[in-house]
């Protein structure tokens, strides 16, 4: 049985795994929408993000509906999602 990711919102961009997955694992996207399944680029521990579709380097990153952060690379659909590949937007401060 795969590993759960929970996608919030139909428009997050962004789901939660529910375990740990290692690359090329199935992963099983639920809640809202039909549920589907992607696969894992990478290793990623339970409670972190998946993007559940493509995400442009400088987007903004939905998840509760809401803006999280900001890529700073390209994201492929599977991919791990977190600091090494996005920044915060709420916490930045501009000069």
């Amino acid at each position: 049985m795969p590993v759960t990711a929970i996608l919030i919102r139909s428009q997050d961009h962004v789901a939660t795994l529910t375990g740990s997955v290692a690359a090329g694992d199935t992963v099983l996207i639920t809640g809202q929408g039909e549920p589907r399944e992607i696969v894992a680029l990478g290793d990623m521990p339970a409670g972190h993000k998946l993007a559940v579709r493509p995400i442009g380097q400088y987007e903004q990153i939905l998840k509760y509906g809401e803006v999280i952060g900001e890529a700073t690379d390209d994201i492929a659909e599977g991919g791990h999602v977190h600091v090494h590949n996005c920044w915060g937007v709420k916490a930045r401060r501009h000069s």
